[in-house]
């Protein structure tokens, strides 16, 4: 039988005490090891790039875990699990870009994309280094785009679920007039065009293409101006004398 209860109590206390001291030093020495390995090669879904306050700024995943559009953390638009690849987010969370990839033969048809995107503050892609083959209808090259500022992305995301709840009317199709100023306005590209020709084309800044240099399939050059509604109002060579 114990004599001095008290004695027991303190060995039991300082015995905890150690326990808990090596359980500290394990996790310790295992976090340094672990902190900078080196693997030969890992097979992952999804990798999150975080900053050191769980902010992220970067994913790379599969299609089927691949997180929707977001901004400022908040997810909106189409959910997740459409384009695997790499997605960019910005210092407030929001998407800012990404390199995205795909293709697959069905039924003879090819459809494949490839594309490398930086996204205008809070809007969607303004600059697109992108090839598409959509059945056999090729486009490769460089897009730039512009958006009005005044509103966000997950704002006119808001607009348009709302127009679609609009019954048909006077109101909705003023709605729809509305939201249409918010559309991207197309300013540039350079690539090759769904016909196979080399293009090089440049936009106002309502979107409309004013002047497009040009090299067909058949090696034929020409430059073409054109007014706000898309007619060709002057070319060089001039078709004019040519005819």
């Amino acid at each position: 039988m114990n004599n001095n209860p008290g004695k027991e109590v303190r060995w039991l206390r300082l015995s905890v005490l150690v326990n808990i001291l090596l359980c500290l030093v394990v996790l310790f020495l295992v976090f340094i090891l672990t902190r900078n390995q080196r693997f030969e090669e890992i097979d992952v879904e999804r990798i999150n790039i975080v900053e050191k306050d769980g902010s992220t700024r970067m994913v790379i995943s599969n299609k089927e875990r691949s997180p929707g559009p977001i901004q400022r953390g908040q997810p909106f638009g189409y959910p997740g699990g459409t384009r695997a690849g790499m997605i960019f987010y910005n210092d407030e969370g929001t998407e800012n870009g990404g390199l995205i990839f795909s293709g697959e033969k069905r039924n003879g048809k090819v459809t494949a994309v490839g594309s490398l995107t930086f996204d205008q503050y809070e809007k969607d892609q303004t600059i697109a280094l992108q090839y598409v083959d959509d059945s056999g209808k090729r486009r490769t090259g460089l897009t730039i785009t512009d958006y009005p500022t005044t509103m966000s992305g997950m704002e006119i995301d808001e607009k348009r679920k709302a127009l679609e709840e609009m019954p048909d009317g006077p109101e909705k199709t003023k709605a729809q007039d509305e939201i249409r100023q918010y559309s991207p306005k197309f300013r540039m590209y350079i690539g090759r065009g769904r016909n196979g020709s080399s293009l090089l084309e440049l936009a106002d800044a309502k979107g409309k293409s004013r002047l497009r240099l040009v090299v067909d399939m058949s090696g034929a050059a020409r430059i073409e101006f054109l007014d706000e509604n898309g007619q060709v109002t002057f070319s060089l060579p001039d078709s004019a004398k040519e005819n």
